[in-house]
């Protein structure tokens, strides 16, 4: 590892991670032009974002930077692949691993690995029937759309709210951070789907301000302490396949998790590999 990596990391262990992100997390909601309008512009020119295919195209036009980022796009601009058996990208972004959840773990990047129960909240119960099943890890970055979408239909059986950390989640850090999806803020959501139940978790990062859902808008920050809320009762939440479930105000990552012997990942698929929301990832069994 380089010396600006180690300092990279270094400074993520002893700066103030909440505090920061919540002070990022002001800025860009405030809504004054002479502010956001700048700071949208920059960010456009900085990561090269596509606005060709956002409903909105100008700073202007945007209520505040976080508006910008969970920015609409025109309709058409996604195909959802088509299937009964397909189960589709949750978002825009790139593999950052994908395989089989082996003896409860998850591999997390050379050397790194962690625990599928630690990621789901604590729960042997509800990680149970991941056991022996698939994990594929979609890492966020800056330019991409930032809203997460249903892989396949489902109905929404309960949400866990995981208080913890907030280190960056780019490949530096999960090459070189132990446990590091496991350790930061999330969000887990289980679904009951035709294929079993999915677990798709909303993973926070360094100034992450956010995680918001269709069903309860802002999750996160609450009083930070682990919660967990069943939605079997009364009225089920089902989002169909390409609907949206949530965004991220600032991105970062998404882990889905599939039973043993439930989907097989597409063969072309690998870490690094490109992702659009909506286009095929696997195979029902």
């Amino acid at each position: 590892m380089s010396f600006k990596d180690q300092a990279f990391i270094g400074a993520q262990y002893l700066l103030p991670q909440h505090l920061l992100s919540r002070a990022v997390g002001w800025l860009a909601s405030c809504e004054t032009s002479w502010i956001k309008n700048p700071l949208i512009r920059a960010f456009i020119d900085q990561y090269d974002v596509n606005m060709n295919e956002a409903q909105r195209k100008t700073a202007e036009e945007f209520r505040c930077f976080n508006d910008f980022f969970t920015r609409e796009l025109e309709d058409g601009a996604r195909t959802i692949a088509s299937g009964d058996d397909v189960i589709v990208s949750p978002a825009d972004g790139a593999v950052s691993q994908l395989g089989p959840i082996e003896n409860g773990r998850i591999f997390q990047a050379k050397g790194q690995d962690y625990s599928l129960i630690e990621l789901l909240g604590g729960d042997t119960q509800r990680a149970e029937p991941f056991m022996g099943g698939e994990f594929a890890t979609i890492y966020l970055s800056p330019k991409d759309y930032h809203r997460v979408h249903m892989p396949v239909t489902g109905t929404l059986r309960e949400v866990v709210y995981v208080p913890g950390d907030l280190f960056s989640v780019n490949k530096t850090t999960a090459e070189n951070v132990p446990r590091l999806f496991a350790r930061n803020e999330r969000l887990v959501a289980i679904f009951d789907t035709e294929n079993g139940p999915m677990a798709m978790v909303l993973v926070g990062a360094m100034i992450v301000a956010a995680i918001e859902t269709v069903w309860a808008g802002l999750i996160t920050p609450p009083k930070r302490q682990l919660k967990v809320t069943d939605f079997t009762n009364p009225q089920p939440v089902t989002l169909q396949k390409g609907e949206e479930m949530g965004r991220f105000l600032l991105g970062s990552t998404v882990v889905l998790c599939f039973g043993k012997d439930k989907i097989d990942w597409l063969d072309q698929l690998k870490a690094d590999s490109p992702l659009r929301m909506g286009e095929a990832i696997a195979k029902a069994d």
